[in-house]
């Protein structure tokens, strides 16, 4: 079993983790597998707050970024002052101070060109990494969540989330440091600089300034509904697209493309609605400052000449009157628009983040350990269960199976078979009740450690749009390109895979569409095999193959149930005949119990049950 991997290149080995938020060690302890993070679920109705604890983990670099913009407005301020100076001096005709002057004003539009380049640099490098680390808190805190909470909503909606929320923190960072905070400060050291040549001028300004910001902001937050309702409308477009995309040979199956153009049509017709609603009305607070400040503008200009024809303004003081105007209304207006859009990507935040940070239905125990040397021996004891809103599935369910028992779960359907093999995995908590493993409640365990004592081979196979070789491998990240020749082996996979295109670097496509289903399903039991848990479940694991595929499937199944505890859920029982034990449930209870050769020979619902599928083959063969 040490050949090498056959393959035609080489195969993509999986990258080393090299950074906190990569390890996936860490992002199961803080964001959801080791009980969720509280820290982000309780950010989740504060945008602003939720900013703010990603620029804390890049303090510096950010500070570094407001310093060098603080700078870049105060010498792009200074340079009207020294523009000032400089006509003053020529007006004065001092020959020996002109350079100087000259000199002073080149400087500072040197400083001010230089420190905003500064702050774009390293911006560019701090607004990045703050999207990622986003991406990242966010992909595991979705992925803590349970199976049912995925169940509920659109794939597609969710993965447009985490995009939206950390491309609208990377705009609203954008729009603070160079939209935001330089015109604020433009503002108040304009006005300072106004009050060297007329106090009374720069206290005008300064309310009338104050009151138009003011004003503006207030009406900016009565279309946060708008802007809400925007985003609500895009996040549905999203989910629409990948929903079908996802089901396009059902689509194709039932000649529906145009019921689904037409569908798609409405949703995009409601997204461009709610758009255009959020934008007409940003254009209207728009309107009503750029009409505002071609008056005020008008005024101050006005104002001025009034000071000079009285002697009381020098032609210098004359052009840092207009240019420091101009900077204080269009900087009020910059600052208004500016905060206009925050509103709206900060809307479009907060609706994001109350999708994805919702509480985590399953948590790990504060004190919750791991599952150390499992030998597989596997109990229910008086459990009791009902889904959200329906009736009692499972009511004082008691089961122990022994280590390498291979049991099989069979009865009609809603018995509550498979709902058996969803609790043991802790997909959904039980109302009542115990199920242990080795005598450990597995509410009492990490999940991590009850995942790993654990491997499934289900009938619909989940496969990632990766090679096959990354696919068996998920069974054990760490494995070496030996074992996964191994494990294929005995999976009896490796014979069709060397024959693949590209070997074990061949692609499966979306979920594995590439390969058929007998193909599929051993590549999920080699995946098994590689896992090397102790228990192994079987949810309807050949029941959806063709005989001859059913036949190599079985054969493979048989070898990985090999010292194994084995809880295997069986439409066909004949696929049970060589077990253990048989329980037969009815109505979330166990009716029968024993041996399939005892059963056989018992009246009751398994000799029920084998007979009329006996009858059934009959009928074909006919």
């Amino acid at each position: 079993m040490s050949q090498a991997l056959p393959r035609r290149r080489k195969a993509s080995l999986p990258r080393p983790l090299n950074t906190r938020t990569e390890n996936p060690e860490t992002l199961g302890q803080d964001c959801g597998m080791g009980g969720g993070n509280d820290r982000l679920e309780s950010l989740a109705r504060r945008p602003i707050a939720f900013i703010f604890s990603y620029v804390r983990r890049h303090l510096l670099a950010h500070a570094v970024v407001i310093g060098a913009v603080m700078l870049a407005v105060g010498f792009s301020v200074s340079s009207q002052y020294a523009l000032k100076h400089l006509v003053d001096t020529l007006m004065a005709h001092r020959i020996g101070a002109v350079w100087w002057a000259f000199g002073l004003l080149a400087g500072v539009i040197a400083a001010d060109n230089l420190t905003w380049r500064l702050a774009g640099w390293v911006a560019s490098y701090v607004f990045v990494a703050v999207t990622g680390d986003v991406r990242r808190d966010l992909f595991a805190h979705l992925t803590g969540h349970a199976p049912a909470f995925f169940a509920e909503r659109q794939p597609g909606t969710l993965a447009g989330r985490i995009t939206t929320t950390a491309n609208a923190i990377f705009t609203v960072e954008n729009l603070f440091s160079w939209n935001v905070m330089p015109p604020c400060l433009a503002v108040i050291l304009a006005i300072g600089f106004l009050a060297s040549v007329d106090p009374v001028m720069a206290l005008v300004i300064s309310v009338i300034a104050a009151g138009l910001a003011g004003l503006l902001i207030r009406l900016a937050r009565g279309g946060a509904p708008l802007h809400h309702a925007y985003a609500a409308a895009a996040a549905a477009v999203d989910g629409e697209l990948v929903d079908v995309i996802n089901n396009i040979s059902l689509v194709r199956a039932f000649g529906a493309f145009a019921r689904e153009r037409a569908r798609f049509a409405r949703r995009i017709a409601g997204e461009m609605k709610a758009r255009g609603e959020s934008l007409r009305y940003l254009e209207r607070l728009r309107l009503l400052h750029a009409a505002t400040t071609a008056l005020l503008t008008a005024g101050l200009l006005a104002w001025g000449i009034l000071l000079w024809q009285r002697g009381q303004a020098s032609a210098g003081d004359m052009v840092l009157v207009s240019t420091l105007g101009f900077i204080i209304l269009h900087g009020t207006r910059d600052l208004a628009v500016a905060l206009v859009d925050m509103v709206q990507h900060v809307a479009r935040l907060s609706e994001a983040l109350s999708t994805l940070l919702l509480p985590h239905e399953l948590r790990d125990a504060a004190d919750a350990r791991g599952l150390a040397a499992p030998r597989g021996l596997v109990e229910f004891r008086d459990v009791a269960f009902a889904y959200p809103g329906g009736n009692p599935v499972l009511k004082d369910f008691n089961l122990r199976i022994e280590p390498g028992t291979r049991l099989g779960l069979v009865g009609r359907s809603g018995s509550g078979k498979t709902t058996v093999l969803m609790l043991l995995q802790r997909f959904r908590d039980i109302d009542g009740g115990e199920i242990l493993i080795d005598g450990q409640n597995i509410a009492d365990l990490t999940q991590d450690s009850l995942h790993k004592a654990i491997s499934v081979v289900p009938q619909d196979v989940l496969m990632f749009h990766r090679s096959v070789l990354e696919n068996i491998r998920y069974g054990q990240p760490d494995a070496s390109d030996a074992a996964v020749v191994a494990a294929a082996e005995a999976a009896r996979c490796h014979e069709f895979i060397i024959q693949l295109p590209e070997g074990y670097d061949t692609m499966v496509g979306d979920r594995g569409v590439k390969l058929s289903g007998g193909q599929r399903q051993r590549i999920a039991i080699a995946r098994a095999f590689l896992r090397n848990a102790p228990v192994l479940l079987l949810d309807e694991a050949t029941s959806a193959l063709d005989s001859e595929s059913e036949q190599a499937v079985q054969a493979a199944l048989n070898h990985l149930m090999l010292g194994r505890t084995v809880i295997a859920v069986a439409h066909r029982l004949a696929t049970l005949k060589d077990f253990d034990r048989i329980v037969v449930m009815q109505t979330g209870r166990i009716v029968q119990d024993g041996s399939p050769l005892a059963l056989e020979q018992t009246p009751g619902l398994y000799r029920e049950m084998r007979r009329r599928q006996a009858l059934h083959l009959v009928e074909e063969a006919a």
